[in-house]
């Protein structure tokens, strides 16, 4: 019975990591300046390193730290992120660039998923870039993910 016991233990272990969510935010800074950023609601959650997160990341923003940027990167090009796996259709991952004022072109930013969503992304390389929210409206920038533990990396001055 002991053994029964342990082995119904360890499988509901085992699931229980299957089924664990899991997103890691990677940067990579071309630019020879400035700090990578990641924060959430005021919290400061990496300069730089590779940030896992063991469950949804929820309304995440990164930036590069010119010494020109606020914490919410206020004046700065902003990376905003939701990653989380889908309930339903369409419930999944987004992530966009925003230069909605008081935000602001500062350097060039992009940023793209990988462990799923390959390829799906979108790139900022000037002030004007048709990929970056203006406008509170311009829902169209926005890049969806719809699988399980998918991953961000970010990238400045590509």
């Amino acid at each position: 019975m002991l053994s029964f016991i342990r082995i119904a233990v360890a499988v509901a272990s085992a699931f229980a990591l299957v089924k664990a969510e899991t997103h890691t935010v990677h940067f990579e800074n071309k630019c020879g300046r400035g700090t990578p950023t990641l924060v959430q609601n005021g919290k400061i959650l990496s300069t730089g390193g590779d940030f896992t997160s063991n469950g949804p990341l929820i309304s995440a923003i990164a930036y590069l730290q010119t010494g020109n940027c606020l914490l919410n990167g206020e004046g700065c090009t902003l990376v905003e992120t939701t990653l989380v796996n889908p309930t339903s259709a369409g419930s999944g991952s987004s992530s966009d660039i925003s230069l909605i004022p008081p935000h602001a072109f500062n350097v060039a930013a992009g940023f793209g998923y990988f462990g799923g969503c390959d390829g799906a992304g979108a790139d900022c390389t000037s002030a004007n870039c048709p990929t970056a929210f203006f406008q509170p409206d311009d829902t169209h920038v926005q890049v969806a993910c719809q699988s399980n533990n998918v991953n961000l990396a970010i990238t400045f001055c590509d």
